[in-house]
C-alpha cells in the first residue's frame, strides 16, 4: 500500500526530513501553479515540526505569501482551547511566519459539528474550484494513533465508509466527543500524503498497518492510499523497530 518508507535514527532527524520534504513540495507547487496547499494534523507528533518550520533555518525557505493552510481534522472546542488543533498550529507555527491570515483555513470546532463540517467542505470547494470532484491538496500531513486511526477516522466509525462528502462530523463514542474530519476520498486525492510516526509505543501498530492484513475498519490508516499521488511513511527507528524484515 505504501510508495515509500523512510526510517530516521531519531525524532530530530525525522522532523528535519519532513520539514525538508514540505519545503521542496512548496517550492514545486508554487512554481507549477502559483500556490501551495497543505493540510496539517494535530496531537503531539507535529509539534517539533511546527517549531522547526517556524525557525530561522526553514521559515525563509518557504514563500508564505503563496501558502494556504488547511486542517485534516478538529476537536469540538473553541479556537483558543488547549485541545484545538488550530491553536497548536497557530501558536507554534502560523503566528511566527508571514502568512496572510486569510490564507489560514480553520475548521470551526466551536460550531455545531455537522454545520461546521458542511462549512468546511464549502471552504474547500471554493478553494479548489467548481470543477473539482475532490480536493487536490499539495501535501497532507498525517499522524497515526496507537489504535491505528488517522485524522479523526477512528476504528469502526461510520466516517470510514463515507464516499461522497469531503468533510464529515461524527460522534466518537470511545472519546465521548464529536470530531470533524476529512474523509478517506478527500485524503486520498492529495498529491502527497506524509505519515509522520515516532516512538516505540506505535511500533506494533505501524507494523500491523503496513505489513499486516488489510483490515481498514480495524486499522483506519490502511485506508490512506492516494489514487493519483504519493504516500510517504516517514518514521523514526523506534516506531520502525517491529517492521517485518527490519
Amino acid at each position: 500500500m505504501q510508495d515509500s518508507i523512510d526510517i530516521y535514527p531519531d525524532v530530530p532527524e525525522l522532523v528535519r526530513a519532513v520539514a525538508g520534504q514540505i519545503v521542496a513540495a512548496a517550492a514545486g507547487a508554487i512554481a507549477q501553479h502559483g500556490r501551495f496547499s497543505i493540510g496539517l494534523c494535530g496531537s503531539t507528533t507535529p509539534r517539533p515540526l511546527f517549531e522547526l518550520l517556524a525557525g530561522d533555518e526553514f521559515a525563509p525557505q518557504i514563500a508564505w505569501g503563496q501558502v494556504h493552510v488547511f486542517f485534516g481534522d478538529e476537536r469540538s472546542v473553541p479556537p483558543d482551547h488547549a485541545d484545538s488543533n488550530y491553536r497548536q498550529a497557530r501558536v507554534l507555527l502560523l503566528d511566527q511566519v508571514p502568512i496572510p491570515p486569510g490564507q489560514v483555513h480553520r475548521m470551526r470546532g466551536e460550531a455545531e459539528p455537522v454545520e461546521a463540517a458542511a462549512e468546511y467542505e464549502a471552504v474547500l470547494r471554493r478553494y479548489f474550484g467548481p470543477d473539482a470532484t475532490l480536493p487536490r491538496f499539495d501535501v497532507l500531513l498525517q499522524g497515526m494513533g496507537p489504535d491505528g486511526h488517522t485524522a479523526s477516522l477512528f476504528p469502526h466509525s461510520a466516517a470510514l465508509h463515507e464516499d461522497q462528502r469531503w468533510v464529515v462530523a461524527h460522534y466518537v463514542e470511545k472519546l465521548d466527543t464529536w470530531r470533524i474530519t476529512l474523509t478517506p476520498p478527500a485524503i486520498n486525492a492529495a498529491a502527497q500524503v506524509i505519515f509522520m510516526v515516532s516512538g516505540e509505543a506505535k511500533a506494533e501498530m505501524l507494523d500491523r498497518v503496513i505489513s499486516g492484513p488489510y483490515q481498514p475498519d480495524e486499522l483506519p490508516s490502511q485506508l490512506i492510499q492516494p489514487r493519483d499521488g504519493v504516500l510517504r511513511w516517514m518514521v523514526d527507528e523506534a516506531a520502525a523497530s517491529r517492521l517485518r524484515g527490519d
